[in-house]
């Protein structure tokens, strides 16, 4: 199965991508943390893109495509895989779908976590506190949401059209949400 998960910063993402990954036994595959692998290991893409998600901006879609392309080509990924973080912009979306285009492969679903903006923000403060990540301030917090809003936002748009969106009630405890998401799911 060949899934995207979308929604705000903060929705429960990663956590979700995680889990469902894990009952599918595909690849939960997160750009989020190939930079902050990066950054960590003070990589040249570490560099680069620690100034920009420090003023809570995001990946220029040419490094975020490049990353994504070689990651899809693994084997862990050939028979499926869950993207958390990508594509975050149409353009995305394009480089994505030729992507797959070159592999013969074509996306199954793409999930949204639907969540109250107010208790996300709560949740990230929380997380910024006890994982002492250092990018998750009230102000670029607030930033990134509006950039979601901006401009990720409307690829949910897209793919209603396209027949592969699936929103899910992101708010509750986590396993409620991961059941609410694995009986959304297309036949698998």
């Amino acid at each position: 199965m060949r899934l995207i998960i979308l929604g705000p910063p903060g929705a429960g993402k990663g956590t979700q991508a995680a889990r469902i990954a894990e009952r599918l036994g595909i690849p939960a595959i997160s750009t989020g943390d190939i930079f902050r692998s990066n950054i960590k290991n003070q990589t040249e893409l570490g560099r680069r893109v620690e100034a920009i998600l420090a003023a809570g901006g995001y990946v220029p879609d040419e490094v975020t495509n490049e990353i994504v392309d070689d990651r899809l080509t693994w084997a862990d990924a050939e028979n499926g895989f869950l993207l958390d973080g990508f594509p975050r912009t149409a353009p995305q979306v394009e480089a994505l779908e030729q992507m797959l285009s070159r592999h013969g492969h074509a996306l199954d679903a793409v999930l949204e976590l639907t969540v109250d903006e107010e208790a996300v923000v709560e949740r990230l403060l929380k997380r910024a506190a006890t994982e002492g990540r250092a990018d998750d301030t009230e102000s670029v917090i607030r930033e990134r949401q509006a950039i979601y809003r901006r401009e990720t936002a409307p690829l949910a748009d897209h793919y209603q059209q396209a027949g592969l969106l699936v929103q899910v009630d992101g708010m509750g405890a986590v396993d409620e949400v991961t059941d609410r998401v694995i009986d959304a799911l297309p036949a698998h």
